[in-house]
């Protein structure tokens, strides 16, 4: 008996010496709480107010500040392109751009306007984020309160870009493709031009009809140029107004007409662009030969194939690479370009005659000294045979200029190729692409007519990236705000944690 009240004598005390312990940790967590905690538990709540103060003033500043533009994408495509810059560092007209309804939810477009007018202090920007407040532009423009629109104006020329205008549809990848820069470069080019170009393509006698050049004669409308099509014997002559005439490969010969009109037009300083393969068919030409005299010039039956496989595509030797010459077309901008023939013939110039008929000529492309010609098109070897000319340098593009009198020179810009500035399909190694679209086929095509027009200011290398227009969902857009508010906020109460963990442990 006495043993059991021994036991529960020691236990009763064991128990109050733990009670007594655990008072005196409450006790001292207590004095911690009073003399530390509420101390420096207000500089700390101090320091996360001044924290979130500098982050909430960080992006503030950032929202109302135009930062230097920082592009690390291989083509630029988040950046002015040197297209634009090009063409607008010397712009001397006051051109307005207005972007109604655009905010900080469209930071894309208005990333791009903010570059412009970094770009020349000429161009000018306004925002009107509240169209409801301006009934005189929604009557004006026909628009409706949320309506997006960009206003393009100098002085009394104007242009309109709705948003289904900033961007085209890609139906081989199902992508939407971002056309931003091109829409408003080419809007402002359209609206400083004091008068377009006017470009007429022979259609009666054209082996392919305009359609077959559409990517072309769009690009070419879009870069200030009225483009259509001309039958000279309906017309009854060559308008006064044509800047330029473009003959692509013909399918049948000129009339007399047709042929005296088009020399007529020469000689009274007319501008051409020869787009004319070789006459595989030997279809009677007599009339439009007569044409090429005037320059001196003659076109080989046969087609092209080069001999060297670094200059033709996947192994097609009629599909020839060639590099462009260093000429008055490309001089200016120092610009390397390819130029991609397909079935192209051979240029030739009768020289003995050139000085007579006061023609100069500069050699825009030729083929490597491996290249040679092939009449006999049942040939299946794509090596060269007996059959074939001798391989040797083959001019494929030239520049000819013609002296009528002083003061008075028409030009020629002649490719021995129609196909490739087509919207002609072929198949690359398993791809399907256009043949405007291989290298810098549809540049050196609009270079040339800017050249014929004399509008240097818009010849260049192209802006080829493309950017996919992406627009988040609805809980992708939660996850990047949570991650963008979010993170700051657990990373400051982490570190609160860390902190007082290692003040106990001291």
């Amino acid at each position: 008996m006495k043993k059991n009240e021994k036991k529960d004598k020691n236990l009763k005390t064991s128990k109050e010496k733990k009670e007594k312990k655990t008072t005196k940790k409450v006790q001292k967590l207590g004095e911690i709480i009073k003399k530390r905690w509420l101390i420096n538990g207000s500089k700390t709540f101090l320091l996360i107010l001044i924290i979130i103060a500098i982050y909430t003033g960080v992006n503030i500043l950032l929202e109302n500040v135009v930062l230097p533009e920082i592009d690390f994408s291989k083509d630029k495509i988040y950046s002015l392109s040197q297209e634009t810059k090009d063409k607008l560092k010397n712009l001397e007209k006051d051109v307005n751009i207005t972007l109604i309804n655009y905010n900080d939810y469209n930071t894309s477009v208005v990333n791009f306007v903010e570059r412009y007018v970094e770009l020349n202090n000429h161009i000018k920007l306004e925002k009107i984020e509240d169209l409801a407040s301006r009934t005189d532009l929604m009557q004006t423009y026909s628009l409706e309160e949320t309506d997006k629109l960009i206003v393009i104006k100098c002085g009394e020329n104007e242009e309109t870009l709705t948003e289904s205008d900033l961007y085209t549809y890609d139906y081989s990848t199902y992508e939407e493709i971002d056309i931003t820069e091109e829409a408003i470069t080419n809007s402002i080019m359209d609206v400083i031009a004091e008068e377009k170009s006017k470009i007429y393509f022979l259609n009666n006698h054209a082996q392919y009809n305009s359609k077959y050049f559409s990517t072309i004669t769009e690009a070419m409308e879009k870069e200030a140029n009225e483009v259509e099509e001309i039958d000279i014997l309906a017309k009854g002559k060559i308008p006064e107004d044509c800047d330029c005439l473009v003959i692509t490969t013909l399918k049948e010969d000129l009339t007399e007409q047709e042929r005296d009109k088009i020399i007529e037009y020469i000689k009274n300083g007319g501008k051409l662009l020869l787009m004319c393969g070789p006459n595989i068919l030997n279809v009677n030409l007599t009339n439009f030969g007569k044409v090429l005299e005037e320059y001196g010039i003659t076109i080989e039956n046969g087609v092209i194939f080069e001999g060297n496989d670094a200059n033709m595509i996947a192994g097609y030797p009629d599909f020839i690479i060639e590099e462009t010459e260093d000429t008055s077309l490309t001089e200016k901008l120092n610009m390397e370009m390819n130029l991609c023939l397909i079935d192209a013939g051979k240029i030739n110039f009768q020289e003995d005659k050139l000085e007579e008929l006061g023609v100069e000529y500069e050699k825009l492309a030729v083929t490597t000294e491996d290249a040679f010609i092939r009449t006999d098109l049942n040939q299946k070897s794509v090596a060269r045979t007996s059959k074939d000319s001798e391989p040797g340098e083959t001019t494929v593009a030239a520049i000819v200029t013609k002296t009528i009198e002083e003061g008075k020179t028409s030009q020629l810009i002649i490719y021995s190729n129609e196909l490739f500035a087509m919207n002609m399909p072929v198949q690359i190694n398993g791809y399907q692409m256009y043949t405007v679209d291989l290298y810098n086929n549809k540049d050196i095509v609009l270079n040339s007519i800017a050249y014929l027009n004399q509008r240097e200011d818009t010849i260049t290398i192209r802006k080829t990236g493309e950017s996919v227009h992406y627009t988040v969902t609805e809980q992708q857009n939660t996850i990047i705000l949570a991650i963008i508010f979010g993170l700051p906020f657990i990373i400051i109460i982490a570190g609160i944690i860390v902190w007082i963990k290692r003040r106990r442990k001291k």
